[in-house]
């Protein structure tokens, strides 16, 4: 009960943290004049990435590589197969236009990336720089790219933020206080998810596929679900798109940087390879389909079911093997 009160304690934070951290950092970017362009790029792509890199770098470093990739892992399936499972059914997602095609090439590149470097069995130090400085080539590419309109994805995203502090002190507190709030929340989800782990006899890799990604991606869940109500259907696309390559080369680049991360060889034999194939798969429909319908956001809906369905339906046939 302890370890359960503390995942949905650290869930909890998390949501509220990122949200509030979002919205203060959006502000102090306004009030220094800063290029929608980069608020889109750089603050809210951070901060809706926030639960996962903090929780990923706190697993990594707790000794729990399982949940650091896991997690990652987790999130680009949940971020694509959940969101377009869920709010696709409330308001189908309409695809189209270049930076879609250029923001899922890029995508495709950073998973190929991620599978290259999950077969030599570590993620090391030197995958990280390499990680790293392939994203910042791609903000720098897009920023060029997109000063040239004026409503580009990147820049209608930071509308989507209204209700911001209206002082500087406020949105230094909300900065500063959502940040603290992402921090505790990333520690007391991990400790729980290693408690619980621990006590059921689930692998670390398995709650962090399911219950931490899940949690991970509730501020990129609120936000895709804004703007798809709003019917910016190309804003909430470039949420799930840019989210994901974030956590594919900004959250495990940052992580392996600081701790080189082993691959869990359960992942090596599906999951990894499900998350290749769903990007792929979810690229190639985006660029393809003039929209993503209500009978598409249910079969992607179904497909996550099947994946969460079949981690413990492995777990319980391992555990009876075992017996």
């Amino acid at each position: 009960m302890i370890s359960a009160a503390m995942i949905f304690a650290g869930l909890v934070l998390l949501l509220v943290g990122a949200e509030t951290m979002i919205r203060g950092a959006v502000a102090i970017a306004r009030r220094l004049d800063i290029s929608p362009h980069v608020i889109g790029l750089t603050v809210i792509a951070f901060g809706t990435s926030a639960p996962e890199l903090f929780v990923s770098l706190k697993a990594a470093l707790a000794g729990s590589p399982g949940i650091a990739i896991g997690n990652v892992i987790g999130s680009n399936i949940a971020n694509i197969l959940l969101m377009i499972g869920t709010v696709g059914v409330v308001a189908p997602f309409v695809c189209g236009g270049a930076p879609l095609r250029r923001d899922g090439l890029a995508l495709i590149a950073g998973t190929v990336l991620f599978v290259a470097a999950g077969m030599h069995g570590i993620i090391e130090r030197w995958h990280g720089g390499v990680m790293l400085g392939l994203l910042f080539a791609y903000l720098f590419y897009c920023y060029f790219e997109e000063r040239k309109r004026p409503d580009s994805v990147h820049a209608q995203g930071v509308e989507e933020f209204d209700a911001l502090p209206t002082s500087t002190w406020r949105s230094v507190l909300y900065t500063v206080g959502g940040l603290a709030g992402v921090l505790f929340g990333a520690q007391l989800l991990v400790e729980g998810a290693v408690d619980v782990a621990q006590q059921a006899g689930i692998s670390e890799t398995v709650i962090g596929i399911t219950v931490v990604a899940v949690g991970t991606s509730l501020p990129e869940l609120a936000t895709t679900m804004v703007a798809a109500l709003r019917r910016h259907s190309d804003v909430a696309l470039g949420n799930i798109i840019g989210s994901n390559i974030f956590n594919t080369l900004g959250i495990l680049g940052t992580v392996a940087l600081v701790q080189p991360l082993p691959i869990p060889p359960e992942v090596m034999s599906l999951d990894l390879w499900f998350m290749l194939a769903v990007t792929v798969i979810f690229v190639a429909l985006a660029i393809k389909l003039p929209a993503f319908s209500r009978p598409w956001a249910l079969a992607f809906f179904a497909a996550y079911v099947a994946f969460i369905a079949n981690q413990f339906v492995t777990v319980d046939t391992i555990a009876f093997a075992s017996y």
